[in-house]
């Protein structure tokens, strides 16, 4: 489950895709794929949220990681890097680590 709190170890990773309209549901597929088959079987994995815009042009992904380490861990797993290499086939992408500095939300 997303957990997004302040002062916390866990990392965000957000990485938005840049993608044509024609082949956004297909990342949107290999994504979901990437995250049931291997992902979500990783050391320190915590949640993957996909999101697809309404213009059919970009594709994110908001997926929490334990620890830095452990998302420096996954990237170098040839499995998780076969399914990376399908998804830059379709897409150009933008993915960054951030941590949480602030929430807030209606009580």
């Amino acid at each position: 489950m997303a957990t997004i709190t302040q002062d916390s170890t866990i990392v965000t990773l957000i990485n938005v895709f840049t993608v044509t309209p024609d082949n956004q549901q297909r990342l949107v597929n290999v994504l979901v794929e990437a995250t049931e088959a291997t992902m979500n079987k990783l050391p320190g994995f915590i949640s993957a949220n996909i999101h697809k815009s309404l213009d059919g042009t970009r594709v994110t992904n908001y997926a929490q990681w334990a620890s830095k380490e452990a998302f420096e861990a996954m990237q170098h797993n040839p499995e998780v890097r076969s399914h990376m290499q399908a998804a830059m086939q379709l897409a150009t992408f933008d993915a960054h680590l951030y941590e949480v500095v602030f929430t807030d939300s209606m009580r």
